[in-house]
């Protein structure tokens, strides 16, 4: 490294200003005040959110599952992306759960249950509206008003959520006051800077870092099984979510003579897809999977650069994300040229089967309490007996189905169902007896979604079954009367995918 000239008559610049060498923002004096004049300042016109009458009950069991101890929910900051270009942002799933709040608000924001008596009183921390007189008016690309748009006032957040408002400037001292006589328990990992402060505080008054690590996980857990059966309010969410989503299918199956005509035509079908998902919604829940051909047999093929064949087929793993951030999960496999093979008719009517079969094990609750674990073992006897019918197992449907067998597993690696909701994986943090050991209830969301991948390199197959892989993935409510397909509207039976893909 060559040293600096001692005799330099260059400023020493923190590498956090050199971004601004790029810009040439105005800063005298005239011009600030300047700036300062003539805005209109009048108050948001603000309105409840949708979700405003349904989160006051989920708060009331959060508070009722730990009273007397503080807790900390924090939204998450901005995640940079290259340089000085963030990610869009999104608040934890948590957060959104408990304040409603949508789209891409609030960033740096932080929710914060402070006991009191038997109870708690919650208040929203964020950063509110700056006055045109500041620096961050003008100046601040990532709060200033002049860059971002308009921000909400403490009053107007108040209205929106109808949770008590305060600015984020103050949130660390509500955090961290009387630690050493209060137990306070937090989201880990939502906002980086809020677990420092909090670890920080937790060592200054020596508390029990590991009972505090544990009370942490007890917090994620509870609010991860909160989410486990949806009120009113997030079925409807979810059904708007998959409305789009059949848009964006829609667009897909529009769009394959484009893709076929196109060197990455996966490309050209996660595109239209997306389109429709951020048009109509806030984008999407997660990468799409538009998977051609060998592709189909990467279950997370999101590189979607492939070319898309006459003959092959595609499927297309998607999901929109709905403004009140509750997303789809849609799995559908199309046939590029309209018709489906005889061989890749016969793997997806086998996919078919296991998922009818899903579906009548989890409409069963209404006879007998029905395990979610379930759902799974009614695909996979499908699934294995259909391979055995194929010859592709080494052995019989029953041995591979035995735990010591499992062979079946080779060609669907993944489970059949998982819960939908604010994540597209939701309640990822729910105990095992709360998930998969659970009695299925009304009010939960999941998916459906046998496969099999049947890879080029795989010797073990037959060469017809190569190089084509199919899922069919839908989106499922339990009810008092059984279930409800959410995604109904999608076309499943083998013929009528020919005529969607047909233009029929």
């Amino acid at each position: 490294m060559t040293a600096h000239n001692e005799d330099s008559t260059e400023k020493t610049q923190a590498l956090d200003d050199r971004v601004n060498n790029r810009s040439h923002r105005p800063n005298s004096q005239a011009f600030r005040n300047f700036v300062a004049e003539g805005w209109d300042r009048t108050p948001l016109d603000a309105q409840a959110l949708a979700a405003a009458g349904f989160t006051p009950a989920r708060r009331a069991k959060v508070s009722a599952a730990f009273p007397g101890e503080r807790l900390v929910i924090p939204a998450g900051g901005h995640k940079v992306r290259s340089n000085d270009t963030d990610y869009r942002f999104r608040a934890h799933s948590a957060f959104i759960h408990l304040t409603g709040l949508e789209a891409d608000s609030e960033p740096d924001a932080v929710l914060v249950f402070e006991p009191e008596n038997d109870t708690h009183s919650v208040t929203l921390y964020f950063r509110p509206r700056a006055g045109s007189d500041t620096v961050e008016f003008f100046s601040d690309s990532r709060y200033g008003e002049y860059w971002v748009g308009p921000r909400a006032d403490l009053e107007a957040m108040s209205t929106m959520t109808g949770i008590a408002t305060e600015s984020s400037a103050t949130v660390d001292d509500a955090i961290t006051k009387d630690l050493g006589a209060i137990s306070l328990r937090l989201v880990r990992q939502a906002d980086v800077r809020i677990d420092s402060v909090i670890d920080v505080a937790r060592t200054q008054v020596q508390a029990d870092l590991e009972i505090s690590e544990a009370g942490d996980v007890e917090l994620a857990q509870l609010l991860s099984e909160l989410r486990l059966l949806k009120d009113e309010h997030e079925v409807e969410a979810l059904r708007e979510a998959v409305a789009i989503t059949r848009s964006g299918f829609d667009n897909v199956v529009a769009a394959l003579p484009t893709a076929v005509a196109h060197r990455r035509g996966e490309r050209v079908i996660e595109t239209a897809f997306e389109t429709a998902a951020r048009t109509d919604g806030n984008g999407i829940g997660y990468d799409t999977i538009a998977a051609a051909g060998n592709h189909a047999c990467t279950l997370h093929w999101i590189r979607n650069d492939g070319a898309v064949r006459a003959g092959d087929l595609v499927l297309v793993d998607a999901g929109a994300e709905a403004d009140s951030l509750y997303t789809a999960d849609i799995t559908r496999t199309l046939p590029v040229s309209g018709t489906f093979t005889e061989v890749q008719a016969k793997i997806y009517d086998a996919v078919l089967d296991a998922s009818d079969a899903a579906f009548a094990v989890a409409a069963d609750h209404v006879n007998r309490e029905v395990k979610f674990r379930e759902i799974h073992e009614a695909a996979m006897e499908v699934i294995a007996t259909r391979l055995e019918e194929f010859g592709i197992l080494p052995v019989s449907a029953a041995q591979s189905l035995s735990p010591d067998g499992q062979h079946h597993r080779r060609w669907m690696v993944h489970g059949t169902s998982h819960h939908l909701g604010l994540d597209v994986h939701d309640c990822a943090q729910a105990r095992a007896d709360m998930y998969l050991d659970a009695v299925l209830q009304p009010g939960m969301v999941f998916t459906i979604e046998p496969g099999l991948y049947f890879k080029t390199d795989d010797l073990l197959l037959p060469e017809e079954f190569r190089g084509n892989g199919v899922r069919i993935e839908d989106d499922v409510l339990v009810t008092a009367d059984g279930v409800e397909n959410l995604s109904a509207g999608f076309p499943r039976a083998r013929a009528d995918v020919e005529a969607w893909v047909q233009g029929r």
